[in-house]
C-alpha cells in the first residue's frame, strides 16, 4: 500500500505581474504622444492656478489698502515723517511680495517635483 496521494499543486495568479507591461512615462512626455501631452497640460494648469491663486491673494491684500485709506483713519498718521499710506505701500509690501514670490516658487517646484516622479514611475 502507498502513500495517500497528495493531489498536484496549481498555482494560482489573482493579478498580473507588477512591471509586467512597463507604462514608459518618460518616452510618451519626451514624444508628446496623448498620455505625454495630457500629463504636461495637468502641469501647465497646476502651476497657472497656482500663480492666479498667489496673484488673487496680492491683489486683495493690497487692493484692501486703499479701501483702508479711504475709510480715513489711517490716512492721516505719520509714522517716523512719512504719511502711513506711503509707508504702507512703500516699504512693507515689499516683505509682501517678497514672501508671495517665494511660496509660488517652493509650491511651483513641489509641483515640477510631483511631476518628475510621476514621469519616472
Amino acid at each position: 500500500m502507498t502513500g495517500p496521494h497528495r493531489p498536484t499543486r496549481q498555482r494560482v495568479v489573482l493579478a498580473e505581474r507588477r512591471g509586467a507591461r512597463m507604462v514608459r512615462t518618460r518616452v510618451e512626455v519626451a514624444e508628446q504622444t496623448e498620455i505625454g501631452a495630457a500629463m504636461i497640460d495637468g502641469l501647465i494648469r497646476a502651476q497657472f492656478g497656482l500663480a492666479v491663486r498667489i496673484g488673487l491673494i496680492v491683489v486683495a491684500v493690497l487692493g484692501a489698502l486703499p479701501v483702508l485709506f479711504a475709510l480715513g483713519a489711517p490716512g492721516s498718521v505719520v509714522v517716523l515723517g512719512i504719511r502711513l499710506p506711503w509707508l504702507l505701500l512703500g516699504v512693507l509690501s515689499t516683505p509682501l511680495l517678497y514672501g508671495a514670490g517665494r511660496l509660488y516658487l517652493r509650491l511651483a517646484d513641489r509641483n515640477d517635483q510631483d511631476f518628475t516622479d510621476l514621469a519616472e514611475d
